[in-house]
């Protein structure tokens, strides 16, 4: 098992964000930004060779995104079903995406077998999303689920805090 490291609530955010290992060796960058169809996040090796990325596919009647390894789409990700808990599902893959979500404690699984795990951990630099991944060949799709992840539970509350009149704007 391999464990990459991301510093937490830069996953999926419109800046460049770096992946590294638990040396702190700076292994993938994922750039791009979210919120719109044909929008991309990409993932490169830091020898600039881009490894996989993502297109936002729909927008409208519930968000899906393409997953693309070395140019090549591997899979579309869509959410199942939220209760009792969120499910997703990468069909073309058999990967199951579930646990809990919303405080980034959640695995992928191909049928039975593991394919990550996502935690949260704390170190002296900062707090951190913990990636382990079974099989290093499934880290840049695995990252980028991670990715597609975080940018549905940042938009869904930002979307509650809409509809409950929290939204906060400040200004200069």
């Amino acid at each position: 098992m391999t464990e990459y490291y991301i510093q937490e609530k830069h996953l999926s955010s419109a800046t460049r964000t770096i992946v590294k290992d638990a040396n702190g060796k700076a292994l993938y960058l994922l750039v791009g930004q979210w919120g719109r169809k044909g929008n991309v996040l990409s993932l490169y090796a830091m020898d600039g060779k881009m490894v996989a990325h993502i297109k936002q596919a729909s927008v409208i009647f519930g968000r899906k995104f393409e997953i693309y390894q070395n140019f090549t789409k591997v899979g579309t990700l869509h959410k199942i079903f939220n209760w009792p808990g969120d499910f997703y599902y990468i069909k073309q893959l058999h990967w199951a995406v579930y646990g809990d979500i919303y405080n980034h404690h959640y695995s992928i699984n191909h049928f039975n077998q593991r394919v990550m795990t996502m935690d949260k951990g704390s170190f002296l630099t900062g707090d951190y999303y913990v990636l382990d991944v079974k099989k290093q060949a499934d880290a840049p799709v695995a990252i980028c689920v991670a990715a597609i992840m975080d940018y549905w539970l940042y938009n869904r509350s930002k979307e509650k805090q809409k509809k409950t009149g929290l939204e906060v704007t400040f200004c200069a």
